[in-house]
């Protein structure tokens, strides 16, 4: 009887435990929340399937959008714990106003500003000064005030003389992936996009032109971890390993490219 009363007791003190390490493993659970422009969306999809398997317990969770829209929504107390923006404007300004550390601030990648059209129409357009031509009557261009891209666009085509006269023909995107749609589906006849979303968009439109580098602030993406975040250690490890070269050579895959050290 005493071996039976034992043998009982072991079993019962076994589900305890197990019950008990099963409620530390639920409660370990951890879901980050990044904040990434919308020009890194399919680079960080890549990277959530790899990166979720080696860290059992972190879920990555991404609010895609114009960086200047994802500022303004951290600025207003939303939910995040990482920020990747594709402009350093917006990042400073988040820098600036306490909400994150200028340690915990970097510059990760930097891109290229592109023309594109739509498939089999990339040699009606050859350089900026082509936009006036009536084979463009629609041109799409993100938000300047809250897409970076769209900001740099302006910049080149301000710099060229061209921005107050090209005001017609505009059609403003909340986003830079909304340009491309506007192209890729045939409703604007050209657009200004990043490389990395040219190369992305499987044949349905054409890279015209890249605009030239120096008529425009290098096109950099910081990032940065929101000092709110309840989950220091996990972002931590998140932000570190987006440095990596194994994190690095995946962006370098959609088109990226790394900053020139100053």
């Amino acid at each position: 009887m005493k071996r039976k009363a034992m043998a009982l007791m072991m079993a019962i003190v076994t589900i305890v435990v197990l019950a008990a390490c099963g409620k530390d493993a639920a409660d370990t659970k951890v879901e980050l929340t990044i904040s990434a422009a919308a020009s890194l969306t399919d680079a960080l999809n890549e990277l959530k399937a790899g990166y979720e398997k080696e860290h059992p317990g972190v879920t990555l969770l991404f609010n895609y959008g114009a960086s200047g829209s994802l500022q303004q929504q951290i600025e207003q107390g939303a939910p995040a714990d990482l920020f990747l923006s594709a402009a350093a404007k917006n990042m400073d300004a988040l820098v600036d106003k306490g909400l994150i550390d200028a340690k915990d601030r970097i510059n990760l990648l930097s891109n290229e500003l592109v023309l594109v059209t739509p498939e089999g129409k990339g040699d009606s357009v050859g350089s900026v000064q082509d936009l006036l031509s009536h084979s463009v009557s629609k041109l799409a261009i993100g938000i300047p005030e809250s897409v970076p891209a769209g900001a740099y666009a302006k910049e080149a085509l301000t710099n060229a003389g061209q921005w107050d006269q090209l005001q017609e023909k505009a059609v403003q995107a909340k986003d830079v992936r909304q340009v491309l749609q506007y192209v890729e589906t045939g409703n604007v006849d050209a657009g200004f996009v990043y490389r990395t979303d040219a190369l992305s968009s499987e044949s349905k439109t054409d890279i015209a032109f890249a605009v030239d580098p120096g008529s425009y602030k290098p096109i950099l993406y910081p990032i940065g971890i929101i000092k709110a975040t309840k989950h220091e250690k996990q972002v931590r490890e998140l932000y570190d390993y987006l440095q990596t070269e194994e994190a690095l050579n995946l962006f370098v895959k959609y088109g990226f490219s790394l900053p020139k050290q100053s």
